[in-house]
């Protein structure tokens, strides 16, 4: 173990053992024998429950031949299985419970969450056991699901960004763009097989990979008793899916690369700029997520330097910096619609503006400390609906931990101005990034644009 991974251990043993004081008293964690970890949230203000399993799936772990099928698959949960014969059946037993139902897929977990009365938890844990544990993928269901699929990835494609995005995406991951790509491949989608379905689960649909969330009008004691009742003799895997199938690392940007382009789209009506640098990651960098976090909320409010040098001043119509934490390395990505009345000056301020990120007085005391309190006060928000804070505690689970979660707001109100300076300096200002501007064939005639650096210069 090296120095850096020393260090990186401490913190998360620090987060660990802070954390536990922080986790919400009506909130209880354990683990069962064979790895799967439940989490009871209790909540009796409606008569409700929802149940919700969240498995380390996603893009993240799918080679170009996979790609999309995680998304895929998360659809095929809602079929047949050994204890409900066909998708006819099942939709009948999901009427029967009175059960709302859905699942997502993004890079680094799928999750599959039901919401019914209380009352009827147990059919609820055990319609949702046959489901992770014996799905059947009959070939007929699958057949009718790949267009549905496919589907999706066509709205998708509708967007006029789309072609921006896709191509940015490109550049952004380069021979791992189906690692962070969740919608997949039109061809992967529509000529997948049962086959590949089963070694998707034979990867990765294990109780050490997953974690069942049980939330609402419950005990813990007695939900406990159920859970290990119906899932306790579900098989563990004897391997970490994760170290079996590592995820490959992510080359840094190369700038030697051609990282600008030009995309057309006759769909395009105004000019759309983005830029991305690869970020911090849960894996390496816990402190720079958080301050990311922070720097991203600064600079998106009306009263920041940065908006209001760029859009009060007509610069840009549109414009926004987010970053998205995740294990396998965050993109910190900015967004701008340039106006087109004053296209060339917007690129012009915008890079007079990412200059400053870190000067002394580009952000107040006061816009600091107020940032720190929205996203504090962000966190209590989203757990006002039970049947909706699960799907991010099951999010943070995946892409960070638990701890690393119950212990954000914490962590986040030691962040300082020095911090700030730091993440721009090491992330964002002078480092490598890809950028993309999207255009119609009329404008880029109009406007000659054919190299995007040339515009910051």
């Amino acid at each position: 173990m090296n120095k850096f991974s020393l260090i990186c251990f401490a913190l998360l043993a620090a987060l660990s053992a802070s954390a536990q004081d922080r986790q919400p008293s009506n909130i209880h964690l354990t683990k069962l024998s064979n790895g799967l970890e439940v989490l009871v949230l209790e909540d009796n203000s409606v008569p409700l429950v929802t149940v919700e399993i969240a498995v380390k799936n996603g893009s993240f772990t799918e080679s170009p031949e996979y790609n999309g099928l995680s998304h895929l698959y998360e659809h095929m949960f809602f079929k047949a299985n050994k204890d409900i014969p066909s998708q006819e059946k099942y939709l009948e037993r999901i009427q029967e419970l009175g059960i709302s139902f859905n699942g997502t897929t993004n890079t680094e977990r799928v999750n599959y969450f039901f919401t019914l009365g209380s009352d009827e938890v147990t059919e609820g844990l055990q319609f949702l056991n046959s489901a992770i544990r014996y799905p059947l993928f009959l070939e007929k269901e699958m057949k009718n699901e790949n267009p549905v699929v496919d589907g999706e990835f066509q709205r998708a494609e509708s967007s006029p960004f789309f072609p921006l995005f896709n191509k940015f995406d490109h550049k952004m991951w380069g021979d791992l763009y189906s690692r962070k790509n969740v919608i997949g491949d039109h061809n992967i989608i529509l000529t997948c097989t049962t086959e590949k379905m089963k070694v998707i689960k034979d990867k990765y649909y294990y109780p050490n990979n997953s974690i069942l969330v049980v939330a609402g009008n419950i005990k813990n004691d007695d939900i406990l008793k159920k859970v290990t009742a119906i899932f306790g003799d579900w098989k563990a895997a004897d391997f970490d899916p994760i170290q079996k199938w590592p995820i490959p690392e992510i080359k840094p940007l190369n700038p030697a690369d051609s990282l600008s382009f030009v995309v057309t789209s006759p769909n395009a009506r105004v000019p759309a700029l983005e830029i991305a640098w690869h970020g911090p990651d849960t894996r390496n960098d816990i402190k720079n997520t958080l301050v990311a976090d922070v720097f991203s909320y600064i600079l998106s409010q009306k009263n920041s330097k940065f908006q209001k040098s760029l859009v009060d001043q007509g610069y840009a119509l549109n414009l926004s910096i987010n970053y998205l934490t995740q294990k396998y390395v965050g993109p910190i990505q900015l967004f701008m619609i340039p106006n087109p009345a004053k296209f060339e000056e917007s690129f012009k301020v915008l890079k007079q503006q990412i200059d400053q990120f870190d000067s002394p007085d580009y952000y107040t005391d006061e816009q600091i400390e107020t940032a720190k309190i929205k996203l504090a006060n962000g966190e209590k928000y989203s757990s006002e609906v039970t049947s909706e804070y699960i799907h991010t505690l099951t999010f943070w689970w995946a892409s960070a931990s638990l701890p690393y979660y119950f212990n954000y707001v914490n962590e986040i109100n030691k962040i300082t101005r020095a911090d700030l300076n730091a993440y721009v300096q090491k992330y964002i200002k002078g480092k490598p990034c890809v950028k993309g501007l999207l255009l119609n064939a009329e404008q880029q005639k109009t406007l000659n644009v054919k190299n995007v650096d040339a515009l910051f210069n």
